[in-house]
């Protein structure tokens, strides 16, 4: 399925930033700006994923 629609492999940047790095931000602050960017990041991750999936 990848190797036919690879510009789905954008949806996993959301994943990425919201699981898999929080475990290494451990202050408070850096957390709050983190989950901010991270928020602010997911939409325009999801619109390059549809812009590639026009199927």
């Amino acid at each position: 399925m990848i190797r036919r629609r690879p510009q789905l492999l954008w949806l996993l940047v959301p994943y990425v930033l919201f699981v898999v790095a929080l475990p290494f931000v451990n202050r408070v602050p850096l957390f709050v700006l983190w989950l901010f960017g991270a928020t602010l990041v997911t939409p325009f991750a999801v619109f390059l994923a549809r812009r590639g999936d026009r199927s």
